[in-house]
């Protein structure tokens, strides 16, 4: 049984990063993040036996299912999102439009990490899991092709809207890009 739990504490470590900043980048949220993770790993260990190696590699089907529990998110939150006041965000916009925070923001490297992902978040749920799956987590074609369920020609499609629309907002934002 030992054998087993190294394997298996060998799996978290070797994956549970790159789960973690694919539902990060989606949900924009540490907590948000790291209960998706748990998830994904707790369904990992209830269904690796119907892993099938013949159909693809273990990181697409590990990258299927955390899109999967990301979908699952975004409709159980979406009247939540809909439901965000603009007094919530007013702290948010007051700070952004001061010239000493823009100024910060541009400078630092965290911050500036911090618009792409803000931005990241006004792009389409399709363009943005696109951009982060080929972008962020270096998946290549063929790949997100087999995750998202779609032709390699669509994920290039998506991936070049996705690219462009994201430039767009950034330069919106006075983000050199």
């Amino acid at each position: 049984m030992s054998g087993d739990e190294a394997a298996w504490e060998d799996l978290v470590r070797t994956h549970a990063r790159r789960v973690y900043s694919i539902s990060y980048r989606f949900t924009n949220s540490a907590a948000d993040a790291q209960d998706i993770t748990q998830e994904v790993f707790l369904r990992v260990f209830r269904s690796l036996k119907s892993f099938r190696a013949s159909e693809g590699t273990f990181a697409v089907w590990l990258a299927r299912l955390t899109r999967n529990l990301l979908i699952d998110h975004y409709r159980r939150t979406r009247s939540e999102r809909m439901t965000d006041s603009i007094e919530d965000r007013l702290g948010v916009l007051e700070e952004r439009a001061s010239p000493e925070a823009r100024a910060d923001a541009l400078l630092a490297g965290r911050e500036a990490g911090e618009l792409v992902q803000a931005a990241l978040q006004k792009l389409s749920p399709e363009l943005r899991e696109t951009v982060v799956l080929r972008d962020l987590e270096g998946l290549e074609y063929r790949e997100i092709a087999e995750v998202l369920g779609v032709p390699e020609g669509t994920v290039k499609s998506r991936l070049n809207r996705g690219r462009a629309e994201l430039a767009r907002i950034l330069r919106k934002q006075r983000v050199a890009v």
